[in-house]
C-alpha cells in the first residue's frame, strides 16, 4: 500500500513539474516589437531602469502614466505611446511583468508610484490582458489612481466601475477578434458614468502595439502607424481635458 502510494504520489509531483515547465515555456515565447517600431521611436528615447521602461519630458512632469503591457508582449512593443506621451510633457512607465502576464502582477504600479511622490496625478493603462491589471490595481488604489485608460481591453466581472467615480478611456478596434466588439458591448455596464468609448476604424488587436501579427486576431486594413496615431491623438485629447478639469476643480 505505502509503494504503490508513494507511486501515485511520484507520478503527480512529475505531472505538476511538467506542467509547471510547459506553462513557464510558454511565457516565454512572447511577442517581440516589430521592425516597424525603429521607424516611429529612436533607441535613444527608450530608458530602461530596473524592469521598468521609463519616459520623461525633458521639462519634468507632473502627471504619470503607467502602461501594463498585454499578454506576453515585450514592453518596448507599446514605446511609441511612451515617446509621444513624454513629448507632450507626461512621464509614463511601462513595466516588464512577471512572467509577462498582468494578472500575476496586478500591482506593479505601486513600485514606480512610490518612487514618483512628485506625481500630482497618475493614470493607469492596459492592453488586453493588461487591462486586468489596470482596473484591479486602480479599483484598489482610488485614492491615488485618477482614471484609467484601456486599450482593446475591458474590466473583469470583479472590477466594476459603474458604481464608482473614476474617469475612463477606451479604446478599441473594429477588426479586433480577440477582444470583440461584442465582449466591449457587453461589458460597458462595467464602467463608469465618466467613461469615454472610441472605435478605431479598420483596425485590429496586435495595433494597439507594435508587434506585427497575433494568432486569432482580425486583418486591419489601416497600417500601424495610422492606428497608434489616432490612439494618441485620442489619449492626449483626452489627458489633456482630464488636467483641464481638474485645474478648474482646484
Amino acid at each position: 500500500m505505502k509503494k504503490t502510494l508513494k507511486i501515485i504520489l511520484t507520478v503527480l509531483l512529475a505531472i505538476i513539474l511538467v506542467g509547471a515547465g510547459v506553462f513557464y515555456y510558454w511565457t516565454q515565447q512572447t511577442y517581440e516589437a516589430s521592425d516597424t517600431l525603429s521607424q516611429l521611436v529612436d533607441k535613444e528615447d527608450i530608458h530602461s531602469e530596473e524592469d521598468w521602461l521609463l519616459f520623461e519630458p525633458e521639462g519634468g512632469a507632473d502627471t504619470g502614466v503607467v502602461l501594463y503591457p498585454g499578454a506576453k508582449v515585450e514592453p518596448d512593443a507599446y514605446s511609441y505611446y511612451g515617446r509621444r506621451l513624454a513629448e507632450q510633457g507626461y512621464f509614463v512607465a511601462i513595466p516588464n511583468l512577471r512572467l509577462n502576464l498582468a494578472i500575476l502582477d496586478l500591482n506593479k504600479a505601486e513600485q514606480v508610484i512610490e518612487k514618483h511622490p512628485e506625481m500630482k496625478s497618475w493614470y493607469v493603462a492596459g492592453h488586453s490582458l493588461g487591462g486586468i491589471g489596470a482596473t484591479s490595481f486602480s479599483m484598489n488604489n482610488q485614492d491615488v489612481v485618477d482614471g484609467v485608460i484601456l486599450l482593446g481591453s475591458y474590466p473583469s466581472d470583479s472590477t466594476d466601475f459603474s458604481d464608482v467615480s473614476m474617469p475612463m478611456l477606451s479604446i478599441y478596434a473594429e477588426h479586433d477578434q480577440l477582444t470583440t466588439l461584442a465582449k466591449i458591448e457587453d461589458t460597458k455596464h462595467l464602467l463608469s458614468e465618466q467613461a469615454e468609448l472610441h472605435e478605431i476604424k479598420g483596425g485590429n488587436h496586435a495595433q494597439f502595439g507594435v508587434y506585427g501579427p497575433q494568432k486569432g486576431d482580425g486583418d486591419a486594413t489601416i497600417s500601424v502607424e495610422k492606428q497608434q496615431n489616432e490612439i494618441m491623438h485620442v489619449i492626449i485629447e483626452w489627458l489633456d481635458q482630464q488636467d483641464t478639469t481638474e485645474n478648474e476643480m482646484q
